[in-house]
């Protein structure tokens, strides 16, 4: 079963209220600090980070802010496959234009335009739970040619409890039907842990640490 998102994007106010949510649930699920503390552990005196599957762009901004306040150098290229997302995005939050070190831009994760070793990290955030195996190691693999040092991969896990948190945090917080709808199913279609990291060795890297959220809803994986 396909999600909302994945479908066509006809409605401008749903994606803006889904990206809103989805912005609430990263900093109070504590999805976005997974990320932080995951590019960090690859760039730690900093470096250039590719986005692929931005959505709001929160947590490229949440870098970018994290970095400044270490005094380190990052630059964050900030896509996504659909150019109603990057609208969304910037109408929620104009300024997304003018954070110094973050370009915002359309990018396909299986076919990404750039040379190999463009950047210093791919990071993807609650992108591979969209995508079926062969796609996601499709996708993984991409991110590793245009990575020089690494990628960082931040998703959901799947279970039965997950479940019920995210059925219960979309109910209840939720203000998209997009975010009502595919929270939920966002965690069925999940994988574990243990399986994306098969993935990943699958697209040729090696998993060298993994950050889990506090209730183990929640991971990012850190690969060379």
């Amino acid at each position: 079963m396909k999600e909302l998102l994945d479908g066509p994007l006809a409605d401008p106010a749903a994606i803006e209220a889904n990206l809103r949510d989805l912005t609430f649930i990263n900093r109070m699920t504590g999805g976005a600090s997974l990320s932080i503390r995951a590019v960090r552990e690859l760039l730690p005196r900093g470096g250039s980070v590719l986005d692929v599957g931005t959505g709001a762009a929160d947590i490229p901004a949440l870098l970018l802010a994290d970095a400044r306040r270490r005094g380190v150098p990052i630059s964050m290229t900030a896509t996504d496959s659909r150019q109603e997302v990057l609208d969304a995005a910037l109408a929620i939050r104009p300024s997304l234009r003018s954070i110094p070190g973050l370009t915002l831009g359309l990018a396909d994760g299986l076919r990404l335009s750039w040379r190999d070793g463009s950047f210093d990290v791919g990071h993807s955030s609650m992108v591979i739970h969209h995508l079926d195996p062969d796609d996601a190691v499709a996708f993984l693999a991409e991110l590793r040619r245009v990575s020089r040092l690494g990628i960082v991969v931040n998703d959901l896990a799947r279970g039965r409890l997950y479940w019920i948190g995210a059925w219960l945090l979309a109910h209840t917080l939720a203000a998209s039907r997009y975010t009502r709808t595919d929270g939920p199913l966002s965690v069925r279609r999940a994988y574990t842990r243990r399986e994306m990291g098969e993935l990943i060795r699958r697209a040729g890297l090696d998993p060298i640490r993994a950050f889990s959220g506090f209730a183990h809803h929640r991971y990012a994986i850190v690969a060379r």
